[in-house]
């Protein structure tokens, strides 16, 4: 009990520090923010979307000020965190909802279920791969330059880049045999660099067009969602080791993948920054072997049950539904990764 209320601790000196940071010279430390990724980081993308991928409604975003919006978790997002803490007043908005000068400070791309590979989550219905919110990013490059003219690109290159992609390749493709032949294509190793190897030609891409800045997050802990556990099995193990394994191995790939394009592309200042550590600590830490389940009774699809109420505890639980972390969490791997980026801002 006494390791839950370290924990409980924790997560309220975060709230404290980034309520405290929220606004306190008036100015953000990056002119503008863009958000690439998957469900860890969608704020909405996915709402307006034919699939059955999208959570805008409660109990998502109970503990959100604006409700539920389609973040897949109760609170704020890791990107949200991360926002606030770089000094933005206000959360990223998402691409369909930017309008206007508010494209200035960044835009949310993010989409559930989304892949590196296009087919990755699309058993669920429409959505947003990462090269499609690539696309999506050069239309907002359009409406930037239509605002501030041909200084456009001096102004890109200031910006932070956010892509936070990877962990459905795995969970919503590789893993799931029944919609896709991947894991008959590909040995997991194999399957690894394809990933990596098609990343990096995406990311050339954002340089192109302008990124200089850039974060690129890891794979968590794929194995020891509740989802992972309660149907792969887990041999006694805490977590499925397997998927534990293939999520360290593209993470490797990609910590080399950064260090190569630091080198061959002009000005580019991209970051790897872990998330797999930090949760795979949470998972292990004493005491919290009996919080690794999600918070809300889950449909068939691993998302709460619409209007169903979550666990009491939800600020000390450590998944949300049976694929995303708390806010809680998000908390402290954003405060982690602000940390950490400091040095390229």
């Amino acid at each position: 009990m006494a390791c839950v209320t370290k924990f409980h601790l924790l997560a309220l000196i975060l709230l404290i520090v980034l309520e405290s940071r929220d606004g306190v010279d008036g100015k953000s430390e990056v002119p503008c923010f863009f958000i690439f990724g998957d469900s860890l980081v969608d704020s909405g993308n996915n709402n307006n979307l034919e699939n059955k991928g999208k959570v805008n409604y409660l109990p998502y975003g109970m503990d959100f000020p604006d409700g539920p919006t389609g973040r897949f978790t109760n609170g704020q997002t890791m990107a949200d965190v991360l926002g606030k803490l770089l000094g933005f007043k206000n959360f990223i908005k998402s691409f369909p909802t930017a309008k206007g000068s508010q494209i200035l400070e960044g835009v949310n791309y993010g989409s559930g279920y989304a892949g590196i590979r296009d087919e990755t989550g699309t058993h669920v219905g429409a959505l947003v791969s990462l090269s499609k919110q690539i696309q999506h990013h050069r239309i907002t490059i359009s409406r930037i330059h239509q605002i501030i003219g041909k200084n456009d690109s001096n102004y890109l290159n200031q910006c932070l880049y956010l892509s936070m992609i990877g962990n459905n390749d795995y969970i919503s493709n590789y893993y799931l045999p029944n919609y896709y032949n991947t894991s008959r294509q590909y040995t997991v190793k194999q399957y690894a660099n394809v990933l990596a190897e098609e990343y990096a030609r995406n990311l050339k891409t954002l340089h192109d067009l302008g990124a200089r800045k850039m974060a690129i997050i890891g794979v968590s802990p794929i194995g020891c969602t509740p989802n992972a556990t309660a149907f792969y099995g887990t041999n006694g193990s805490l977590c499925v080791k397997p998927m534990n394994e293939a999520a360290i191995l593209l993470n490797d790939l990609l910590k080399l993948l950064v260090q190569d394009l630091n080198k061959k592309l002009i000005g580019a200042n991209f970051m790897y920054l872990e998330i797999y550590e930090i949760i795979w600590k949470f998972v292990n830490a004493p005491g919290t072997r009996g919080l690794i389940k999600g918070c809300c009774e889950v449909n068939d699809y691993g998302l709460c049950i619409p209007s169903k109420t979550p666990c009491l505890n939800r600020n000390l639980a450590l998944f949300w539904d049976s694929f995303h972390p708390t806010e809680f969490v998000n908390l402290v791997t954003g405060t982690k990764s602000y940390n950490t980026l400091r040095t390229i801002l």
